[in-house]
């Protein structure tokens, strides 16, 4: 697979973060294979953790497939970017086509993330995962890799104004050991993944320079002002049926159903 740009773009982006006293924590990245595909499975909390996740990889030499939604790539200055990093492309209305091309991907040899909450996480811990991790990489035969980042919240997330130049922020980016999969038991194994981040987690939290406690961007459990899981899933509810009424009200207009 041919990269013109991405390379380029990720030595900017390290030579920017530089200017902006950006500091970062990184722990198992050696975890990632030097060659061969796997499934990088990581957390959300916030709109650009793509852009740093992939910074966990740069140790081993690797560039990282992301996984992300239509939306991305119908932006008309990202989404040629988005493609020219041959990123995979997510319509939620033909999932199929999205993860058989992951598959493919992670079993020609590419390593491939993917973001199993499906949705950022506004109570910052780790949600209940979809099983899509798991299976992809059962069928390619590569090994599941889970993956915890933090700080980037603090950049731009759900609820909250955005600081996108970050200027002395600090980023965790902690990469876990390799999880053997079979697909035979897709519900446990995504549990067992779903164990390996939350223990990432609590490490990325601990470790950071400024301590949870009285913290917006901090888990509720961790003395952080974070809504709880159970106020963050009222509040995705809330969120999903307004987006629903918001395009069922477009559709009236237009004379056209609202699933289209």
């Amino acid at each position: 697979m041919r990269d013109y740009t991405y390379p380029t773009v990720i030595v900017t982006a390290k030579t920017l973060f530089k200017v902006l006293g950006m500091k970062f924590q990184t722990s198992g990245t050696e975890h990632i294979p030097r060659e061969g595909g796997a499934i990088l499975a990581a957390n959300h909390i916030g709109y650009v953790d793509f852009v740093f996740d992939g910074l966990a990889a740069q140790p081993s030499g690797r560039l990282v497939r992301f996984m992300a939604k239509k939306e991305a790539f119908d932006h008309a200055v990202g989404g040629p970017l988005m493609r020219s990093f041959h990123h995979i492309e997510v319509d939620r209305d033909a999932g199929q086509a999205s993860y058989d091309k992951a598959v493919e991907y992670a079993r020609s040899g590419e390593i491939v993330g993917i973001f199993p909450e499906a949705t950022i996480s506004r109570s910052m811990e780790i949600k209940e995962l979809k099983t899509g991790a798991v299976r992809m990489a059962a069928e390619a035969g590569v090994p599941l890799i889970p993956m915890v980042t933090w700080g980037t919240q603090l950049l731009k997330t759900k609820d909250h104004d955005s600081d996108i130049w970050g200027r002395g922020k600090t980023i965790a980016l902690h990469v876990g050991e390799p999880i053997p999969v079979t697909g035979e038991d897709p519900v446990a194994e995504t549990q067992q993944l779903r164990e390996a981040m939350t223990a990432l987690l609590d490490k990325a939290i601990r470790e950071y320079p400024t301590p949870p406690e009285g913290q917006w961007w901090a888990p509720a459990r961790y003395g952080g002002l974070a809504p709880t899981p159970e106020e963050a899933a009222r509040l995705d509810a809330e969120e999903k049926a307004a987006k629903a009424a918001r395009r069922a009200a477009r559709a009236a207009e237009r004379g056209t159903d609202p699933q289209t």
